[in-house]
């Protein structure tokens, strides 16, 4: 892997290795979790879990659902049930004719400003990746939560088993780069426009928006961020999923609470 690309050959995945793949031009990325035998465990917009933007967006990220074929892979025939949206595929149904790349984790600031694309790296270290594997394989039994483009998708849930981490309060995006990079952009050009009155130069201008995008990235990452929590894969399924805790935040100190039941 080097500074503009993460991309590698299937001969250097190892188990527990978050990996993915561009869809739709290199418009969206759908990622996964290696975990050994050419199967990847993935989240998906499964069977009752279409829960998008409402947009036109849900038209252009619908590349994270799996590529339909019309005979079933003969190696993708121990695959959960996609009411959870979490499956395991095979690598080639994963990869659907894409490219495969390897998420690059604890990486430097230096780097993960380099990179100018979001959803490739973070500054976030990884756990070992026995740790990976278990969560994923969990996950895949028991689900994990509703698919959502901003708020719990793909690459939430990858690195939610890479690192444990999960946001406390799901607001307008979750932990994911891409997300980030989608809503930063626009964003980006927004703040900007004031400066306008203080330089006419366009560049002067270009560079304005490109440095506001990159801080927003900065400060978005899931590395960076103070409103996370570290759970384990257990109390995720057996709280949050089943609606019986919910996360919450007093005086700094994240906390686990009964969800208040009408």
């Amino acid at each position: 892997m080097g500074l503009l690309s993460n991309r590698i050959g299937r001969e250097s995945l190892k188990a527990g290795d978050h990996i993915y793949s561009w869809r739709t031009a290199y418009v969206y990325a759908h990622h996964g979790i290696y975990v050994g035998d050419n199967k990847v465990i993935h989240f998906t917009r499964g069977r009752g879990q279409e829960v998008g933007t409402g947009t036109v967006l849900d038209l252009i990220l619908i590349s994270s659902a799996p590529t339909q074929r019309s005979e079933p892979c003969p190696n993708c025939t121990s695959q959960s049930d996609e009411s959870s949206g979490v499956v395991c595929s095979c690598l080639d149904c994963f990869l659907a004719g894409g490219v495969l790349y390897r998420f690059e984790y604890g990486v430097s600031p230096a780097l993960f400003l380099a990179k100018a694309r979001g959803g490739t790296c973070t500054l976030a270290v990884t756990d070992p990746n026995e740790i990976v594997v278990h969560r994923a394989t969990h996950l895949l039994t028991n689900g994990f939560r509703c698919y959502n483009v901003f708020k719990s998708n793909c690459e939430d849930f990858a690195i939610y088993c890479k690192t444990g981490l999960l946001v406390v309060e799901q607001g307008i995006i979750g932990q994911s780069g891409q997300t980030i990079s989608i809503v930063g952009g626009p964003l980006a050009a927004v703040l900007s426009t004031p400066f306008r009155l203080l330089t006419t130069n366009v560049y002067g201008i270009a560079v304005t928006a490109v440095g506001v995008y990159c801080a927003s990235r900065y400060v978005a990452d899931i590395g960076n961020r103070r409103d996370v929590i570290k759970l384990t894969v257990e109390d995720l399924t057996a709280g949050l999923a089943a609606g019986r805790v919910q996360l919450v935040e007093q005086n700094s100190n994240h906390q686990l609470v009964p969800a208040m039941r009408p």
